[in-house]
């Protein structure tokens, strides 16, 4: 066993006698023959990686009731509601939702998964604020092609997936096609390709899914929508079909249905089934313009947990 195996081993041992049999740290320290700065460390340590996650159930606070209207309303099993300060940004919006996902990652993700990973402005910033968990055996998939007429091999793409490989210890898989193929035909043939199948099957066997909610009038813009992906006759095509948003460049109408947009057959994105039997599909949502969206992926049963931003958690429940 490594050092720091031995580490997270240890930190387990210290967190349950303290969180769960509510010894002293001294008694943990005698229990257990460590000082007890050695304990205090060891509990810093199970924190910071996600051992151990601190939530504050205080009845009268508003994020925890947004969460239990939003589990009420649309029967979603897990709503995490980031409290911001009040009159701010989305931009920190953005940032305080993307640091608590950052974080709650560290209580999910282990030795032996798969991970599919969606890009874009959300994922981007969540991989910036990832805390280390050197892991083994852990895959991340990308989930959808990122390739456009401009760029073949996009750098910003890139570098999110190589964060959170770095980070984890993991493999990166990346999905070298493009986001929307200019025929139906091209995305058959390609996927009959072994190595896309190859990559196809680790996305549907993954332990679990991180991706957010595109929406083409988001303030802090989805990357998609202004990285030269689409085509004015897309937009006009996506209005016309009334798409609210997308999840991996896969679009979805305001009921969550999917079926039969015209985009979505040239979309090299996994179908939007995927997500709705998903093991753990983590969906991360901020800002006010992708309420729409957001409430459209809730009605689809598009996600098992969301973590979402208290003023858009308060906006989404202001429509039945």
């Amino acid at each position: 066993m490594s050092p720091s195996e031995q580490q997270r081993v240890l930190a387990v041992q210290v967190a349950r006698l303290y969180y769960y049999q509510g010894l002293t740290t001294e008694a943990v320290a005698i229990e257990l023959k460590l000082s007890r700065p050695k304990v205090s460390r060891l509990l810093s340590f199970a924190k910071q990686t996600g051992l151990v996650e601190v939530r504050i159930q205080d009845a009268l606070a508003q994020p925890q009731r947004l969460e239990q209207d939003i589990q009420r309303s649309f029967g979603i099993p897990s709503v995490r509601v980031v409290a911001v300060p009040p009159n701010s940004s989305e931009d920190e919006w953005l940032q305080r939702v993307a640091t608590y996902s950052a974080n709650h990652l560290n209580g999910l993700v282990h030795s032996q998964m798969t991970i599919g990973v969606a890009w874009g402005t959300t994922l981007d910033a969540i991989s910036q604020r990832l805390v280390p968990k050197p892991c083994k055996d852990v895959d991340i998939v990308q989930l959808n092609g990122s390739a456009n007429v401009y760029a073949f091999n996009n750098y910003y793409i890139g570098e999110i997936f190589s964060r959170f490989a770095v980070n984890y210890g993991a493999r990166a898989h990346l999905f070298p096609v493009p986001t929307f193929f200019d025929y139906p035909e091209t995305k058959k043939a390609m996927l009959r390709e072994r190595s896309i199948q190859r990559l196809s099957k680790m996305i549907q066997r993954a332990d679990l899914l991180i991706y957010s909610i595109g929406a083409v009038g988001a303030r802090i813009p989805s990357h998609v929508y202004v990285g030269g992906y689409l085509e004015k006759k897309d937009f006009q095509e996506l209005r016309r079909v009334g798409a609210v948003g997308d999840i991996a460049t896969v679009f979805f109408r305001d009921d969550g249905s999917y079926d039969n947009i015209p985009l979505n057959a040239r979309a090299s994105g996994p179908d939007l089934s995927l997500f709705q039997k998903a093991k753990h599909a983590m969906c991360v949502v901020s800002g006010l313009g992708k309420v729409a969206g957001l409430r459209a992926a809730l009605k689809g049963r598009l996600m098992n947990e969301l973590i979402v931003d208290e003023p858009t958690a308060t906006e989404l429940l202001k429509q039945p």
